[in-house]
């Protein structure tokens, strides 16, 4: 079934293509960058963060996976929001995921710049973020098979650097080399060192590293045989979680004393340094680079679909909507890259707290979604439709995940001064987002009715 949103876009993607999607997705530079600072705040600890907010994610990729079936289209969880909530919940979370994607660009565009730092420290930092953001918005203008093969490849390179991780961590503890063991998950002040509140506080950074789950439901508009495709790619991300998010921490936290860690360094790096092998620094360097060069890649790809969905509704700027003629909507890309663009002025001004607090902002786009998605499956099971490709335990699972979700907003405040300041910003954007809502309502009463 097809909506006008829809109208213009190709079915380029394939199996492939999809499959790599929704794994570079599940792997990103919350894993790669962030769990350095995690684990040096809350130890061992943190295994437990990346589990209850994997069951989560694992929750809410079911939720999408009957929306999807129900109808594959590629405003995603905006039309369902739409369809199963209603229209002021349809413009809300479409600009909530906005935001989202908004936020995270700044965050990959800082790292981008830092990294680069690393091998050109006397190279102008914001020129670096610069480049990246016209690489991106470049391959997503092109077409979307561009898109599809580049984040193939980005998740080729992430997923191999995350396996040698886990193989050589593997061998490590089981022959006991150095001090590797699963002695260091308690020997260093137990599994909680820091006490377990600070690993609830830990939940909002940990799911911000699950973000763009979902990336795989928007591609569903654009992609062939999306029943044939979909679960297999939505299954897929289960193990990868298992293994990529929770099995790397815990190898990490086994490896080497969690006392080893630090923010600002990737702990692979640190894993390898301490191996001693010389080149392993400037190897992650480049997975870090690649990953978050991937995440502005995907964050284009789905605001540019998901304004274009809204402006055809008269919810977004009406350039958003344009389509190229190479059939990738122009318009919204270009929107989003300009807020990426002004963004960089926040690294400019806090370079030390910049990441964090664009990555604790996302986060409420990110809670946002899955909230939209989860509670448009209970809706859609209410109106009697049984999928063959069933979220398990629903609706029970459905009101956990939302006290999941619930729970981690709620934590915000107390954490550090970057959450907070996101924790601030969510009324600023309710009553922007109603304000918004209220001239859309207002120039659409004023238009006559037929």
């Amino acid at each position: 079934m097809r909506t006008e949103t829809d109208e213009g876009y190709r079915k380029a993607l394939g199996n492939r293509q999809v499959q790599m999607i929704a794994i570079g997705g599940a792997i990103g530079v919350g894993l790669f960058l962030g769990a350095g600072g995690r684990l040096a705040a809350a130890g061992p600890g943190l295994v437990l963060s990346y589990a209850a907010a994997g069951l989560a994610a694992f929750f809410v990729m079911r939720a999408l996976g009957e929306l999807v079936l129900y109808r594959p289209v590629s405003g995603s969880f905006v039309e369902y929001a739409g369809e199963f909530i209603g229209p002021w919940a349809a413009f809300a979370s479409g600009w909530m995921y906005w935001i989202n994607w908004a936020f995270t660009g700044i965050a990959e565009l800082t790292a981008i710049a830092a990294y680069i730092h690393y091998w050109a420290p006397a190279w102008p930092q914001w020129l670096t973020a610069l480049i990246a953001l016209g690489i991106v918005m470049t391959v997503n203008l092109l077409s979307v098979r561009l898109f599809g093969e580049l984040e193939f490849w980005f998740a080729l390179l992430k997923v191999l650097a995350i396996t040698a991780f886990l193989v050589v961590g593997l061998v490590l503890v089981v022959f006991a080399v150095g001090d590797a063991g699963p002695h260091n998950l308690v020997a260093h002040g137990g599994f909680f060192p820091t006490g377990f509140p600070l690993v609830l506080m830990s939940l909002q950074s940990v799911v911000f590293a699950y973000a763009s789950i979902e990336l795989v439901g928007i591609a569903a508009g654009e992609t062939a045989r999306p029943h044939e495709i979909m679960p297999r790619a939505i299954n897929g991300v289960v193990w990868r979680i298992a293994i990529f998010y929770v099995g790397s921490v815990a190898l990490l936290c086994m490896v080497l004393p969690w006392t080893a860690y630090s923010a600002g360094t990737s702990p692979f790096v640190t894993v390898f340094a301490g191996l001693g092998v010389p080149w392993a620094a400037d190897a992650m360097n480049l997975v870090v680079i690649t990953a978050a060069l991937s995440s502005c890649n995907s964050g284009l790809y789905a605001t540019g679909r998901i304004l274009r969905s809204m402006a055809m509704k008269e919810e977004a700027p009406g350039f958003t909507g344009v389509l190229s003629s190479r059939h990738v909507p122009m318009g919204g890309i270009v929107f989003t890259a300009s807020m990426l663009l002004a963004g960089v002025a926040l690294f400019y001004f806090l370079p030390e707290r910049a990441f964090n607090i664009a990555t604790a902002c996302a986060s409420l786009g990110v809670i946002t979604t899955w909230g939209v998605l989860v509670w448009c499956q209970i809706r859609l099971r209410r109106s009697g439709h049984r999928s063959t490709f069933p979220m398990p335990g629903s609706p029970y699972t459905n009101w956990l995940t939302l006290g999941f979700l619930a729970l981690v907003v709620l934590l915000m405040p107390f954490a550090d001064e970057d959450q907070l300041v996101a924790f601030f910003l969510i009324p600023v954007l309710a009553v922007g987002i109603a304000f918004g809502w209220r001239m859309v309502r207002r120039r659409r009463d004023a238009v006559p009715r037929a």
